[in-house]
């Protein structure tokens, strides 16, 4: 299918979008209104195949049943209560997050994936500080390419310029390497002021790029040398994106502390940062805080995204469809040729374009919602490919065929 254009009304609604928003979004000139699964339809009634579920956030599709469920049940009861008092729902999602982690003790809730990283920033900081060491050796090191979020501190990790242009000056006290290279994080810890090791297992808005062979483990060793605890950043790769629960699990390397957010709430915003023995006492009363965070109807859904993103029917449905994803990725390069690599792990690949269509990736991102497909890019030289991870084969493979048709138009 090919688009035809937007219809008056909603020709009206972009723009009132281009007038009202601060324009810091290029969306595609479209208006969605509903989802069901894998597919979404505008307000003029077309169908696409949604293979960026926000963002890697829409884990379970879109209008799950059982999600829906849990947030009703739970809207009709309590909405908020800030974390002056207890209810229930936050309780036992951090008590499920404990024993679905391998190696947490505690967690903290909060309302997104930069938020969770900015927590984890300020916990090195405050167990650094608690164990005698200056504010010179609290040094956080994290590698180029890296995403971790767009507040002040967290994009300061980002090693990313141009996430950081225009924003100066920056918190002090980060470090950046080579993604993949040991030697480089080594030397980075050679004068012993590291305190943490911030890393992605699979790198998102870098490329869409997985730790190498050994590399996360070689961190671990390289933290236990120099007394620095190692943070991973599962924001876009965790929830069972991988194939597994927990990105790291493909290296068997377990972290001290664990950020995660997107997908735990299947669509409803939360993030959470999971801490295991070395830090789960660094904070003490006062030290953070958050009014939304650990939101009754936040915590509701997680809870159900949670145990469904943990079954190995849908873990074992992860890895069936990202073969079938990349076959099919294969077959379309046999006959074009428009990528040099597909790589990442899991429901999180990415195809890398060469010649002559390098940084060209939003020019095929349009091309693709005009043939009835929502896709992402990371960076200007791959194409993101994040669907839901119970997403059904005749949605993969009208999906394909979608971008194979959209892909067509390029040559």
């Amino acid at each position: 299918m090919t688009t035809s254009p937007v219809s008056a009304e909603s020709a009206a609604l972009l723009a009132r979008a281009d007038r009202y928003y601060m324009p810091v979004y290029q969306p595609r000139r479209i208006v969605l209104e509903r989802g069901q699964g894998s597919r979404v339809w505008d307000s003029d009634g077309r169908d696409y195949v949604d293979f960026s579920a926000g963002i890697a956030v829409n884990a379970l599709g879109h209008a799950d049943p059982e999600l829906l469920k849990a947030l009703q049940s739970q809207a009709s009861k309590l909405w908020h209560t800030s974390n002056v008092f207890v209810s229930e729902p936050p309780l036992r999602l951090a008590e499920e997050l404990v024993e679905a982690s391998g190696f947490a003790e505690r967690v903290y809730l909060c309302n997104s994936g930069t938020e969770a990283n900015e927590a984890a920033i300020k916990l090195v900081r405050k167990w650094a500080a608690d164990a005698g060491r200056p504010p010179e050796r609290r040094v956080i090191l994290t590698f180029h390419g890296s995403f971790h979020g767009r507040t002040l501190a967290a994009v300061t990790a980002t090693a990313q310029p141009k996430y950081q242009q225009g924003y100066e000056p920056l918190p002090g006290g980060f470090r950046y390497c080579a993604y993949n290279d040991l030697a480089a994080a080594a030397a980075a810890m050679a004068a012993g002021d590291v305190a943490a090791v911030l890393v992605e297992p699979v790198q998102g808005e870098g490329g869409v790029v997985p730790a190498a062979d050994g590399f996360l483990a070689g961190l671990r060793a390289l933290c236990a040398q120099h007394e620095a605890l190692l943070i991973y950043d599962e924001i876009q790769c965790g929830m069972g994106r991988s194939g597994k629960l927990w990105a790291w699990q493909n290296d068997g390397v377990a972290p001290d502390v664990l950020c995660v957010a997107k997908a735990l709430g299947a669509g409803f915003p939360i993030g959470a940062m999971l801490v295991g023995a070395r830090a789960a006492h660094a904070w003490q009363f006062g030290a953070h805080g958050t009014t939304f965070g650990g939101n009754p109807l936040a915590a509701a859904v997680a809870r159900v995204a949670l145990r469904r993103l943990a079954q190995p029917e849908l873990l074992a449905n992860v890895m069936r469809q990202s073969l079938a994803l990349r076959q099919g990725l294969a077959e379309i390069n046999r006959r074009l040729s428009l990528f040099e690599q597909v790589r990442g792990r899991g429901l999180m690949l990415g195809a890398v374009l060469n010649e002559p269509w390098r940084g060209k990736a939003g020019v095929v991102l349009e091309r693709a919602t005009e043939h009835g497909l929502l896709l992402l890019q990371a960076g200007p030289d791959v194409l993101r490919f994040v669907p839901a991870l119970n997403i059904c084969d005749d949605d993969l493979a009208s999906g394909l065929q979608r971008l194979s048709a959209a892909l067509q138009t390029l040559t």
